[in-house]
């Protein structure tokens, strides 16, 4: 039997976490600017970067026939440790954290607005709004938040989810399409979203249950751990001016859109030559330099 010196675990440890995350990390340490630059693919893997493996297309399937890239604005940060698959958009200055996820290879297509945030472990994911090419009912919004029938001309400009400009969703929310959520609005820690629509200016407490089909009108506060699941309680919930959670969003929009700049802009001044002339090559470097100095 081979005894190991307790001496030497913390070393053995930390070795072994660095072959760990080494062999795990992608290349690059953040990505911005992914747009345009997903076209050059590995050849065995098609529509995923090997630079990038975490950011790639979708596959098609009776319900979603369109293969699509994410549209990823030039200024917006997503970490290595994050998702993002498909038809998603994400916005100018948006922070996608460690472990978030935005998955649009079911119910398409997938909207964050600019200066929001996804915060780590947030899942933004929603039902098949097709199959066989038919559209399906009530599965998509509009992007004012009307609930589209499937025969509704604005279906195909429709969006499965609907996130707005300056929304937060702060760790391990799930928004689920069909849902909607609208600008300055903060979602607390561990809150779902699914088959209903929150307006804008509205603050949601931790642990909280929207679903069942409600609509929650702009500036109105859902209590930490409420369950609303009929309109009757979506009406009668209070405001959120004089709540406690009345000026939460603003201070954490203003965290997350530094952090979204300064991670963009401390991956490329970290880069090396090789990835710098690389990301020349691919157009990135210029593009990306551009909103940091705004």
């Amino acid at each position: 039997m081979v005894k190991y010196s307790s001496k030497l675990q913390p070393q053995l440890l930390l070795i072994f976490s660095i072959s760990v995350f080494s062999t795990i990390m992608p290349s690059s340490f953040g990505q911005t600017n992914m747009t345009h630059n997903l076209t050059q693919v590995d050849k065995q893997i098609p529509g995923i970067n090997p630079n990038w493996p975490n950011i790639h297309q979708n596959v098609k399937t009776d319900f979603n026939s369109n293969v699509t890239l994410p549209d990823i604005d030039d200024s917006a940060f997503i970490h290595p440790f994050a998702i993002v698959i498909g038809n998603c958009y994400i916005g100018e200055k948006v922070l996608v954290a460690p472990t978030a996820v935005c998955r649009g290879d079911e119910g398409t297509p997938l909207h964050i607005g600019e200066f929001s945030n996804m915060q780590d472990g947030v899942v933004i994911h929603g039902l098949e709004t097709t199959l066989n090419g038919n559209n399906l009912d009530d599965r998509r919004f509009s992007e004012n938040g009307d609930l589209l029938k499937g025969n509704d001309s604005r279906f195909e400009s429709g969006y499965s989810v609907y996130v707005g400009d300056n929304v937060s969703l702060a760790h391990g929310v799930l928004i689920h399409g069909p849902a909607f959520v609208g600008d300055n609005t903060f979602v607390g820690m561990e809150s779902m979203v699914f088959n209903a629509k929150v307006g804008s200016n509205v603050a949601i407490g931790v642990s909280s249950t929207i679903t069942g089909g409600v609509s929650i009108a702009d500036g109105k506060f859902v209590p930490p751990g409420s369950v609303v699941t009929t309109q009757e309680q979506a009406d009668n919930l209070p405001e959120r001016i004089g709540s406690s959670y009345e000026n939460i969003n603003t201070a954490v929009i203003h965290v997350n859109k530094d952090l979204a700049k300064g991670y963009a802009k401390l991956w490329l001044d970290n880069a090396s030559g090789l990835d710098r002339e690389s990301m020349m090559e691919e157009g990135m470097l210029e593009t990306s330099m551009s909103p940091l100095a705004n």
